[in-house]
């Protein structure tokens, strides 16, 4: 029987599109910025987000949602407090998000026991409310990075050049965080907290080996993101495998592949 005759899947396949664009064209910038583990940090928290949720009888798609955005306004301001050491900030918020998460789940209990679809991604448990939210966020992020594209390049590759030349750095760097938060908070049902900063650094790693210029590297890394999701749900459906382990295993064979073939390309 085809997965397209089962409405979860539907919904797993639809969701997996938007994550699939919105992830690496943010992931790109992060890579540039070398922020890359600002995913990873997020994503902690997104998880204390989810307890928190379970614990209230909230959505908690919607709850990580505002933990996620509440922490990215605390990680912009470690950054501008630590502005030389700005990898504190992520430092400081992981281990806090963790430590709230564990917290929260032991308060939890019973209430928690189906953490580990967001651990590890869980394309069964999507519902259409999960669908209205991801989709909203995800094209509120799209349009937000077309306004921004020049400024977010610009200071990409130069912060202190971006700010002399009256670009409003501050601002940008605050939105851009929230996009990330964004970003790692609706992934997180088909990729799993632990592994979604995976989906935004693999894909743009991927095609910065290939691109000529940063557009291609927009269009490749989100091909392979594509690619990776609907290849690693598919394989999760019919091999019963972690959808979001199987999703970054393709990701990373991507990567393998292309760094085989860049000496011979």
């Amino acid at each position: 029987m085809s997965v397209f005759s089962y409405d979860f899947m539907i919904r797993a396949f639809v969701a997996g599109a938007i994550i699939s664009v919105i992830a690496p064209v943010v992931g790109n910038y992060l890579v540039l910025r070398r922020l890359s583990q600002m995913g990873d940090t997020l994503s902690h928290v997104a998880l204390a987000g989810v307890a928190g949720g379970m614990l209230l009888g909230l959505n908690p798609t919607a709850s990580s949602v505002a933990f996620v955005l509440l922490s990215s306004f605390g990680i912009e301001k470690l950054r501008r407090s630590y502005f030389r050491y700005s990898e504190v900030s992520i430092a400081v918020v992981m281990s806090g998000g963790m430590a709230l998460a564990v917290l929260l789940l032991s308060i939890a209990g019973n209430k928690a026991a189906n953490i580990l679809g967001y651990l590890f991604g869980s394309i069964v448990s999507i519902t259409r409310s999960d669908i209205g939210i991801i989709a909203m966020l995800g094209i509120a992020v799209v349009v937000t990075i077309t306004l921004l594209y020049k400024e977010l390049l610009y200071i990409a590759f130069d912060e202190e050049a971006a700010g002399v030349s009256g670009i409003p750095v501050s601002a940008i760097n605050t939105i851009f965080t929230l996009l990330i938060a964004i970003t790692v908070a609706i992934s997180m049902k088909i990729v799993g907290a632990l592994l979604v900063s995976a989906l935004m650094v693999i894909p743009p790693a991927a095609s910065l080996k290939i691109a000529k210029n940063f557009k291609q590297t927009l269009f490749y890394s989100i091909l392979f993101s594509f690619i990776s999701v609907f290849v690693g749900i598919i394989a999760s459906y019919y091999l019963n495998l972690s959808p979001g382990g199987t999703i970054v295993a393709i990701a990373l064979l991507i990567l393998g592949f292309i760094n085989i073939l860049k000496p011979r390309l």
